[in-house]
C-alpha cells in the first residue's frame, strides 16, 4: 500500500505518530499484535481497508 500511495515508511510513521522502528516491526510481521486504533490510523492515512494491509498466516 505504501508503494501504491508513493509514500515512504518514514512519512507514514510520522503521520501515525509512531517510530519508524515500530512501523518496521509491523511491516515485517514480527509484531505480536496491533491495536485497533493503530490499524484504523494506518487505514485512514493509506485510504485502504484492514484486509489490504493484513494477512493471516497459520503457524
Amino acid at each position: 500500500m505504501l508503494a501504491k500511495r508513493k509514500m515512504q515508511s518514514k512519512e507514514l510513521a510520522e503521520q501515525l505518530g509512531i517510530t519508524p522502528a515500530n512501523l518496521s516491526i509491523l511491516k515485517t510481521g514480527k509484531a505480536k499484535g496491533i491495536r485497533f486504533d493503530t490499524l484504523e490510523a494506518i487505514c485512514k492515512v493509506l485510504n485502504c481497508q484492514p484486509g489490504d494491509v493484513l494477512e493471516y498466516i497459520a503457524e
